[in-house]
């Protein structure tokens, strides 16, 4: 769906397009993995695609940064083949804008937002059929709940589905199009772990919408429970694969989505890094990390090779605390900064950076 958003968004003349260790998995694993003790990590090279000068008001040097000076990132897309445009959210000001490296920044929509905590503008997904129908889906915070709602050009947004729990933190999570009819939440345990297990709960939970209809009457289905804090949905923009990365009470983790929405866990961190965004390639799944501030590579398992070996580091404390990402089939990976809202904000935070994909990872066949 992010291939296909970020078509819509370099495709339509205005709205959105203008500013458009080894070892088994098994389910919720809480087996401890052998430290990981890697080598610090040079910088990554310029993306093969020079993404212009550092002009406009906020210029940054480094050639992988495209935007800059933002609010606290949440959701971002690929708003080019090669990457070097973006659609971004910030979470404190509600805002969703199209940019790229030395502008100009446009605003896409707005939304009303609580930022207290975590909370804000947490994620977005145009719709499906953007192209025509112009609409814009968005998980937000309001003061009483965390909520999914939809926007259509000179409207105010409607709400999808609300009564989320909203907590003090707990409250991040995505939204994904598994398919023009079906819309995947993935939502935050609002700070309390028994919530994600609770059944009557919409916290800690993988939700599929199909009403998407203002004030539809249709309940979502849970598909899984027990997520934790911060869970982040990334499908493979070439295979299809869908991931999940969360914060569990008591290890950060990546799993692997069924068709039924059951996850299988790949990797476990019982240090809590705090991953915070997942993105993949052809099997390659980045993983960026706020505390540690670390971007890693994982290969996921295949019939040939169904252990999963330890992650490869290939970012680490060059732009701060790291948030979500996305990812093209060209093998780029964007990566937005959330030093305003943790960390040590620079003077041109918060960013966003384009990443190669690392030296050594799977060919991506494009």
């Amino acid at each position: 769906m992010l291939v296909a958003a970020a078509v819509m968004v370099t495709g339509c003349s205005d709205g959105f397009a203008e500013q458009d260790r080894n070892r088994e998995a098994g389910d919720f694993s809480t087996n401890v993995n052998p430290p990981m003790q890697q080598p610090e990590q040079p910088p990554p090279s310029a993306p093969p695609t020079d993404p212009g000068a550092p002009t406009g008001p906020c210029p940054d040097p480094d050639p992988t940064v495209i935007a800059t000076c933002l609010d606290a990132t949440s959701g971002l897309i690929a708003a080019s083949a090669d990457a070097t445009s973006t659609v971004v959210a910030q979470r404190t000001s509600g805002k969703i804008v199209r940019t790229k490296r030395g502008g100009p920044t446009v605003d896409i929509a707005s939304f009303e937002v609580d930022a207290s905590g975590d909370g804000g503008l947490l994620d977005f997904a145009p719709s499906p059929d953007y192209a025509q129908d112009q609409l814009m889906y968005a998980y937000i915070t309001t003061p009483t709940d965390n909520r999914v709602v939809r926007l259509a050009p000179g409207d105010v947004p409607k709400p999808i589905l609300t009564g989320i729990p909203k907590g003090d933190t707990g409250n991040m999570g995505t939204i994904h199009f598994k398919s023009p009819g079906e819309l995947l939440v993935a939502t935050g345990d609002a700070g309390d772990p028994g919530a994600a297990a609770d059944p009557g709960s919409l916290a800690g939970k993988l939700l599929s919408v199909t009403d998407l209809s203002s004030g539809g009457n249709t309940p979502p289905r849970v598909l899984t429970s027990g997520l934790g804090q911060n869970p982040a949905l990334c499908p493979d923009v070439v295979t299809g694969a869908l991931y999940l990365s969360d914060r569990a009470p008591a290890e950060d983790r990546l799993q692997l989505i069924s068709p039924t929405g059951v996850g299988r866990t790949l990797w476990t961190w019982p240090d809590k890094p705090e991953t915070a965004g997942c993105a993949a390639v052809n099997g390659v799944i980045m993983v960026s990390q706020t505390r540690t501030q670390r971007l890693q590579a994982i290969t996921a398992p295949t019939e040939e090779k169904p252990t999963t070996a330890e992650p490869i580091t290939v970012l680490e404390r060059r732009y701060g605390a790291l948030g979500r990402l996305t990812a093209v089939p060209a093998g780029l990976f964007q990566v937005g900064t959330v030093n305003k809202q943790t960390g040590t904000a620079g003077p041109t935070d918060d960013r966003v950076i384009i990443i190669p994909m690392p030296q050594g990872a799977a060919d991506t066949n494009v």
